[in-house]
Formats: structure tokens, sequence, C-alpha cells
């Protein structure tokens, strides 16, 4: 912090096990992910290029050195590794990591169907070369998950090797863990809290009153994803207690306004 200010939660340096964040990259220029790399890096541990975008972004290895070079680990959305699956290409989308040096693999089904015996494989199978992080959910609003079957897939996934399962929410926060109008699903939230360690969940979390929400639920140091590159420092005083909507958050007793 710029100043000392008194009764504010400790938050790990990097590399850090616990409050992460993971932000999404939609398609910045080089000069823009350099400025956010150098300015808001240290709050950053996870940058994402966003769905299939890696495929057609100009100058792709000198943005993912921009990021490994401020201690961001960068890989690629879910969405790529099921554009090469629903082809037959796994062997190439290994290829594709490796090319540009990309040590972390998120794999999802939440684009297509994927039997789960073959998304374990595949999570299996990549955890022998590569950082295996795992996403449950759909993308399609009209597909229903039972609460029983997240819990049963997060469990699966995680003994298949997955480092980290990221919960579905889609980067507009109506899908998954949250209802049409970005409210949040609380049983389905409340059972995935009850049954794993908070460090291994990646909560998908792109709307302010849905980050102050898992804040003042579990504290300064939950793991959030699918920040908006605007919103990096502004979660992370989110997280400090230094917005509106955690101020009384971290306070003692007597300075807390009743």
């Amino acid at each position: 912090m710029n100043f000392p200010l008194s009764f504010t939660p400790n938050r790990e340096n990097k590399p850090r096990k616990a409050g992460q964040t993971m932000v999404i990259d939609k398609g910045l220029t080089c000069i823009e992910a350099e400025g956010m790399a150098q300015d808001a890096g240290d709050y950053i541990d996870y940058v994402k290029l966003g769905f299939g975008t890696s495929l057609v972004t100009k100058n792709l290895q000198k943005k993912i050195d921009i990021y490994k070079n401020n201690g961001i680990t960068p890989y690629f959305g879910g969405t790529l590794f099921e554009l090469f699956i629903v082809r037959g290409q796994f062997n190439e989308y290994q290829k594709f990591l490796e090319q540009y040096g990309v040590n972390t693999a998120e794999v999802s089904d939440g684009s297509m169907f994927m039997p789960t015996e073959d998304k374990l494989n595949y999570i299996k199978e990549l955890k022998k070369n590569f950082n295996v992080i795992s996403e449950v959910g759909s993308k399609d609003a009209s597909v229903d998950i039972p609460i029983a079957k997240w819990i049963e897939s997060i469990k699966a996934e995680l003994e298949a090797g997955s480092q980290k399962v990221i919960t579905e929410a889609r980067e507009s926060g109506t899908i998954g863990i949250y209802k049409k109008d970005g409210s949040p699903n609380t049983e389905l939230i409340d059972t995935i809290i009850k049954n794993f360690d908070s460090n291994q969940i990646m909560w998908e979390a792109p709307n302010k009153p849905q980050q102050a929400m898992f804040i003042k639920m579990l504290g300064a140091n939950v793991n959030l994803g699918n920040v908006a590159t605007n919103e990096v420092i502004a979660l992370e005083a989110l997280r400090m207690g230094f917005r509106g909507d955690t101020f009384f958050q971290f306070l003692p007793e007597n300075l807390k306004q009743k």
C-alpha cells in the first residue's frame, strides 16, 4: 500500500495460493497489456486470453511474454481447448501451447458436449506436461446442471489432476453460479463452499456485487476470476475494504457504525 492504513486484511505476495485474481483479456493491445501488467500486475495472478482470441491476436507471443515478464501466468480460455477437441485435434492443441510457451491449460466443456470420462482423461493427459485448470458449468443458459452433478464434477476433476476448478459464470455473470439477473444461486454456491477447500475453487465474478458478496462470505483472500482488465485495482480496493461495499468489513466492532 502507499500508506500503512490500520485494520486492513493481510494479502499474500505472489506467488500466492489464496486470494488469486484471474483477469480476462478479451483483446487488449500489447500497449494496453503492458500498462496493465506494470501498474496492476501485483494484483493479477492469471490472465486468461478469452475464448478463441489467441487464434486471431496479432503479436500473440509478445503479449504472452509481457505477462510472464511481469509475474503473471497467461493461459488460453477453455473455449480454445474445445475448439481443438471438437475438431479432433488434441495433439495440435498441446503443440499450440508449447509453441507459445504457455504452461497452463484450461479444460472445459461449456460450449460442447463432452463425456465425463473424456474430460477427465484430457485432464490426466495434460497434467503430464502442463498445469491444469478446469471449469465446471455450461455456457448455455438452457442447460440445468443439478447441484449434485456440480459437486461430483468438481471432485472428479480435482482428483484427475486439476489444480483449481473454475465455476462457470461467463464474462456477463448471468449463468452457472448466478441466475439470469446476475443474482447468486445461493444454494449451489453454499453447497460448493461446504464441500471444498476454498483455495481449490476459482469463482467467476465479473460484476462488483458478485465480487463483494464473495469477499463478505469468504474474506479478502477468496479466488475471483473473469475480472475485467480495467477493474483490477478496483477489485483490490474492494478486497481491502476501501470501497463502500466492504467499508466496514474488516474494522473492529467498536469502529463499525450501527
